[in-house]
């Protein structure tokens, strides 16, 4: 029986929008947004090691911008960059409706910026019944610790729980650990594939 539906924050609660935010920091730079993804994601362990909590947001800051070859004060980096998220109101919405049947929770690969200054100020957030952000807990999903330290939160069992999350293969390690993993594509599909687990909002 469920009991529990857990859900990932970015682009199932909010939208990421990255691309503005690379963009603002491409006119400082003098670089193209490629050349900047590239530098401070692709070829950098950097954002894992903020999302594990590894480094601190003032380390963060400095190898961003040294990365980049980006000349910013640290205060506005931090705007852009808390920035670029867009609420998806039908999750939202869906949030809301399930609450009354179900505990809720929030299983999020995240920073401690993003934790402190978008999704603790996200309108649902006061919805969840336990919260597990990568920056706490020290490990990052597929890492089957992050999964295991959500269900500890609620004290249930992994068939007891959904989780729903836009990756894929994050999706299936929630499976693997017993839970029922949705990969959410769209909201219609999201609808549909609890509808088939007997949950209808």
């Amino acid at each position: 029986m469920i009991k529990a539906i857990i859900f990932d924050y970015g682009n199932v609660i909010s939208a990421v929008l990255n691309g503005p935010f690379l963009g603002n920091l491409a006119r400082l730079s003098g670089k193209t947004i490629e050349e900047l993804d590239e530098s401070i994601h692709a070829k950098s362990s950097l954002l894992k090691d903020f999302e594990t909590g590894r480094i601190s947001p003032d380390k963060f800051f400095g190898e961003a911008v040294r990365l980049g070859g980006i000349t910013i004060e640290k205060r506005e980096f931090k705007r852009l960059f808390t920035g670029r998220f867009s609420p998806i109101a039908s999750t939202h919405d869906l949030i809301r409706k399930l609450k009354p049947a179900f505990r809720l929770a929030l299983l999020s690969n995240t920073n401690e910026w993003d934790y402190e200054h978008e999704i603790k100020k996200s309108a649902v957030f006061s919805l969840f019944d336990a919260v597990t952000v990568s920056c706490r807990v020290g490990a990052m999903k597929p890492d089957e610790r992050i999964y295991r330290d959500a269900l500890e939160k609620l004290n249930l069992r992994p068939s007891d729980c959904i989780y729903i999350d836009d990756i894929k293969d994050y999706a299936d390690a929630a499976s693997a650990e017993g839970m029922r993993g949705i990969h959410y594509q769209s909201h219609e599909g999201l609808l549909e594939s609890l509808n088939n687990l007997h949950i209808c909002p």
